[in-house]
């Protein structure tokens, strides 16, 4: 029987730049920090949300060697490790378990995307050359494909990977997977905004962005889901969904980093294409913060 690596509430964390554009290590080690005090089960770095796809291959391994050595086995760290390259992938990720991480988030091959016999080997061409967990990430709306629920069941075979971080918003999909894959595949939400509807059917958790501003709240919606406790999970989703709606009006890092930014938690600019946010967008993210009392 496969193990979750986590399960509630782990951060995507935001990776700080400092002014001369190189990482910002004072600060990233004052995040984790930060996460760990308030309840966080697990830190991700270097995905989505930590900008990965702007830090060059020397920076992306520092972090992750970073992360693993500030967290101190406080809580599991796991690296975002995935590439439209697979053996760039594999590099990565053996680096990542050389340097102590404790599992994987891989995403789906994107832009030159693949087939669905390829997919299935990419997945499993990685799995088989690293010894820690691999979770799956699916995210269409970033890459432009999606895993079906036969590929999960193919997949959850393998003695590497236990799960997906799910960000398809697809319930139909997330059914069909519960039916055909083993009580050891295990499905995080990969969106703010669906968490208690994704462990209400049988998810154990989530890998948020909204953790990085309210690591508390998201812990304890999480603690309450999985206790069962669906009416009082649901009324801090209610209570925060304004916010977490509005920490996607842009693209994401963008919102969340300038939340932190607005918080005084200076977590410094983004790497182009990014950019900063219009002025009616951030007015709006501020007007959210505000009724959230985080300002």
């Amino acid at each position: 029987m496969k193990e979750p690596l986590f399960t509630g509430s782990a951060v995507a964390i935001v990776t700080p730049f400092r002014n001369d554009d190189l990482v910002d290590y004072d600060k990233l080690g004052e995040l984790i920090d930060y996460q760990i005090d308030n309840g966080t089960s697990a830190i991700i770095i270097c995905g989505t949300t930590g900008e990965a796809s702007t830090l060059t291959t020397p920076e992306h391994l520092c972090a992750i060697e970073f992360a693993v050595k500030r967290t101190g086995k406080r809580v599991p760290v796991i690296a975002g490790t995935g590439s439209n390259n697979t053996s760039h992938a594999v590099e990565m990720s053996k680096y990542a378990e050389e340097s102590g991480a404790d599992g994987l988030l891989i995403v789906t091959p994107y832009y030159n995307k693949t087939s669905p016999h390829g997919l299935l080997a990419h997945y499993k061409y990685i799995a088989d050359r690293v010894g820690i967990p691999i979770i799956l990430y699916n995210v269409p709306s970033r890459t432009g494909m999606s895993f079906t629920a036969s590929a999960y069941a193919e997949l959850a075979n393998h003695p590497n990977i236990i799960g997906v971080k799910e960000a398809s918003g697809d319930f139909n999909l997330l059914a069909e997977a519960k039916a055909v894959c083993p009580d050891d595949f295990y499905i995080w939400s990969g969106n703010d905004d669906t968490v208690v509807r994704l462990i209400s059917m049988g998810g154990i958790g989530v890998i948020s962005v909204a953790a990085n501003i309210i690591p508390g709240e998201m812990a304890k919606m999480c603690r309450l889901c999985l206790e069962g406790d669906f009416k009082k999970s649901e009324e801090i989703q209610e209570k925060y969904l304004d916010l977490i709606n509005a920490l996607f009006i842009e693209v994401n890092p963008v919102p969340v980093k300038t939340a932190m930014n607005l918080m005084g938690m200076n977590v410094g600019h983004f790497r182009m294409p990014l950019c900063d946010m219009t002025h009616e967008h951030t007015e709006r993210l501020k007007k959210e913060l505000g009724n959230a009392g985080l300002l």
